[in-house]
């Protein structure tokens, strides 16, 4: 798709998933920034920073479309096929620094992974 401009507004989204080590929900980016650009807004430039390898995201538990950016030191996408994990009791999303195979399936093509550790939390546990 090419290179994405960096205005305003994607400057905005990127430093707020940024901003934290934990994935952050796509209708938690909508709430936070109603008053500075529209859902559909939200929608495009996440899906173009995904496009572009600067963002991933999984569905959580309940549904929910969350999003993380890359590891910066990951030169390939494709080969950062890693696991999820969500607190079951605060909800708390992130991305779990192991990478997972994922096995060739004979005649079948497997175009996405969706790897998600369910339980308890540090902070949950402690």
């Amino acid at each position: 798709m090419g290179i994405i401009r960096k205005t305003k507004s994607v400057k905005i989204l990127l430093e707020a998933i940024g901003k934290s080590k934990n994935a952050v929900t796509v209708v938690d980016l909508v709430k936070e920034f109603q008053d500075n650009m529209n859902k559909t807004t939200v929608y495009r430039i996440l899906e173009r920073l995904e496009e572009e390898g600067i963002i991933h995201s999984f569905t959580g538990t309940d549904g929910r479309k969350w999003v993380a950016k890359y590891n910066e030191s990951n030169t390939s996408k494709q080969a950062d096929i890693h696991p999820h994990f969500q607190c079951q009791n605060c909800g708390k999303s992130e991305c779990l620094e192991i990478n997972v195979p994922i096995p060739k399936v004979p005649k079948y093509k497997i175009d996405s992974v969706n790897f998600i550790l369910v339980g308890q939390c540090e902070d949950c546990l402690a």
